[in-house]
């Protein structure tokens, strides 16, 4: 098939770029570049399945293709902050656009959401009829309610018009292609121990995340991507819950690491505890995660001292 992927040179975009490709269809790989970057997608370069496009989502884009996965949008709190307003244009606007695309060509759509629509949830772990705890005015809301709205749009651009969507809810994602400076819990701890640096946690460390590894939530994606008659929304994420103090000890210890733990203020909005029920998943994708904590961290840490050292 012929597939466009928004967001494509970003960290979860190139894993799926890769594997779309390695599965012999034709990838068009769209990017702005605000938080993509080239080097995650320079292996493909050369091969003749693959095409890059520089453009931003925001304004509409005529192409024919069978298939879109629409993962654009700045995901880490830092990122996302920086230009909120940009930020909430990329999920609403882009979404827009790339509905309008999938009713003209008749593509299926995947619209890739986020735990973040649950906001600080009070139901606990969190499952797909959930509604959520999301503050609509808050830093954060930029994110939360874009992708909130991007949902409301796949529905209705399906109810309205036909439009074949599929949504899912991605959780804490990890991997190698993680940017360094993204301000997300894993590359933190791992840069920040690789540096020799003091290990940053926010409030007590007793907040806590589920961390799936970026190969296990590809499979996910295609999975649901291919799956007939279910459009979700379905989580995505390793229900393998722990603390964030718990973590950046563990993280101490694989690299061996002299650094310590210091603790700041906890910022606002920021969720107390985040856990998927993947039951769902399980249901209708037949899907769980395979990698293990510990052989993913260990890519991870790998991959980010390469880039370290490579400075």
């Amino acid at each position: 098939m012929r597939i466009l992927v928004t967001g494509g040179a970003g960290f979860i975009g190139s894993h799926l770029c890769e594997r779309l490709v390695g599965e012999g269809h034709d990838v068009l790989c769209l990017d702005n570049f605000f938080t993509g970057n080239k080097r995650n997608i320079a292996r493909l370069m050369g091969n003749e399945r693959f095409e890059l496009i520089r453009h931003d989502i925001t304004q509409p884009i005529l192409l024919e293709v069978d298939r879109i996965y629409n993962l654009a949008c700045p995901a880490s709190p830092i990122h996302y902050q920086y230009n909120p307003v940009k930020t909430i244009k990329t999920s609403v606007m882009g979404a827009i656009n790339m509905l309008g695309l999938a009713k003209r060509v008749r593509a299926r759509i995947l619209q890739a959401s986020t735990s973040e629509i649950y906001g600080d949830p009070q139901v606990h772990p969190q499952t797909e009829e959930y509604w959520g705890n999301v503050n609509p005015i808050g830093i954060r809301s930029c994110y939360d309610e874009g992708k909130r709205v991007a949902e409301t749009l796949m529905m209705d651009y399906h109810r309205q018009n036909g439009v074949d969507v599929r949504i899912i809810r991605i959780f804490n994602t990890y991997g190698p292609r993680m940017a360094e400076n993204d301000g997300r819990v894993v590359s933190n701890f791992i840069v920040q121990a690789l540096r020799g640096e003091d290990l940053t946690v926010y409030g007590e460390g007793s907040q806590t995340r589920s961390f799936c590894y970026v190969d296990d939530l590809v499979d996910g994606m295609i999975r649901m991507m291919e799956c007939e008659d279910f459009i979700g929304p379905v989580n995505l994420g390793n229900p393998t819950e722990t603390t964030i103090l718990e973590f950046a000890q563990r993280i101490i210890g694989l690299t061996g690491s002299s650094s310590k733990i210091i603790f700041n203020p906890l910022p606002a909005d920021d969720p107390k505890q985040r856990r998927p029920d993947i039951s769902l998943a399980g249901e209708k994708l037949g899907w769980s995660p395979k990698v293990d904590v510990a052989t993913g961290l260990k890519q991870t840490i790998d991959y980010f001292a390469g880039v370290l050292g490579r400075k």
